[in-house]
């Protein structure tokens, strides 16, 4: 019973913390259709942020809007620069972004050197769930992912700004038409899309080697769980982490985390071939 609990609890786990670092990137491609190849970077900027705010010997709170800071201002500059003038031409944004993941990666390593770092936990101990052990900062990690998952959604169905993406979205010269600024618009979606790689980054320093290459496993499996998801849609987002948490989970708990790399990378394949637009894409 307490080996499926552990399992159960994994495997929430896994979703959550994928959604949570997917967030920025289906907000940027989802709906600006900007393949940011530069996500996995903005979520180590994140994480330094932590080693920056440990490294002053201040609170462990504060690298949130470290994290907000650094990112949003390193996106501003790269829309207002460059994404800005790409948005119809697809290919060169990803050849851009891609441009910007390796700049953002040097000059980390620069910085910081190139080795492994790591940052001490604030929330130690572990907390009695179904007869199990499970770490108390795994659980404060899912309780911001769901918080800021549901705000999100709430935000973009509720919200006046939401229904201007929206308009966007289905005709840019006719949101433009009638009075909504689509340039500002389009660069506050980049750079909030962004702030959000950055917020999970720092949440998920502490369970994780933080390093100028860490960003690379979270953009291929942003990637993964977009193309099993589908585009556009937060419900899309949802599925594709549940689906590739739980895949992820249950073969590297049967295998080894190898295998469940192996699986994941399989089952997106499948998903590109069989069903390019996902479970879930934006109608």
């Amino acid at each position: 019973m307490e080996l499926f609990a552990l399992y159960g609890l994994n495997f929430i786990y896994g979703i959550a913390t994928l959604g949570l670092i997917v967030l920025g990137l289906a907000v940027v491609f989802g709906l600006l259709g900007v393949m940011n190849m530069a996500h996995g970077e903005f979520v180590m900027l994140g994480a330094y942020s932590v080693l920056i705010v440990q490294g002053q010997g201040l609170p462990y709170f504060l690298s949130f809007p470290l994290a907000v800071l650094i990112c949003g201002f390193v996106g501003y500059l790269v829309e207002w620069s460059m994404i800005r003038h790409l948005y119809t031409r697809p290919f060169d944004t990803l050849l851009a972004t891609w441009g910007i993941a390796i700049l953002i990666r040097k000059t980390v390593e620069v910085i910081f050197g190139r080795g492994y770092q790591s940052v001490n936990q604030t929330v130690t101990g572990t907390v009695d769930i179904l007869g199990v052990d499970y770490p108390a900062y795994r659980l404060v990690v899912f309780v911001c992912a769901v918080t800021l998952l549901v705000g999100l959604f709430i935000w973009y169905r509720r919200s006046n700004t939401g229904a201007r993406i929206k308009a966007m979205i289905a005709n840019p010269e006719l949101a433009q038409a009638m009075g909504i600024n689509t340039a500002r618009l389009a660069r506050g979606t980049f750079v909030f899309g962004v702030c959000m790689a950055g917020l999970a980054g720092a949440l998920i320093a502490p369970l994780v080697r933080v390093e100028p290459y860490m960003g690379l496993d979270y953009l291929l499996s942003s990637f993964f769980i977009l193309v099993v998801g589908g585009l556009g849609t937060l419900e899309g987002l949802f599925i594709g982490s549940s689906v590739i948490g739980g895949v992820d989970v249950a073969v590297s708990a049967f295998f080894d985390k190898t295998s469940g790399y192996l699986a994941v990378l399989v089952i997106s394949i499948l998903f590109l071939w069989l069903r390019p637009e996902g479970l879930y894409a934006r109608r």
